[in-house]
């Protein structure tokens, strides 16, 4: 091998920038993080879903690169959940069904 490797991303290569995401759950349960994260910034990338084999024949996977806006966290008290949202998968499971 001639002179020293070089590692790391090609200068040919667009600078990837936001959040990746994959997630990995049922088509209704792909659709409530797809919603709840969507709240939270915008989605520049979506994958394609692709449904998995073998057990995990019912689920799919999802790749997601969202631009999230930082701000300042707002001064006070925090919620217990930290400001996020839980999500109720039982509903949107059964809303789907």
């Amino acid at each position: 091998m001639r002179g020293s490797r070089r590692d790391g991303a090609s200068p040919r290569d667009a600078r990837l920038s936001g959040l990746e995401v994959w997630l990995t759950g049922t088509p209704a349960e792909l659709d409530a993080a797809t919603a709840a994260l969507t709240t939270a910034g915008r989605v520049i990338q979506a994958g394609t879903r692709r449904p998995l084999t073998g057990t995990d024949a019912s689920r799919h996977r999802l790749y997601l690169r969202l631009s999230i806006a930082t701000a300042a966290r707002p001064s006070g008290r925090a919620s217990a959940t930290g400001g996020a949202a839980l999500l109720d998968l039982d509903t949107a499971r059964r809303k789907t069904a």
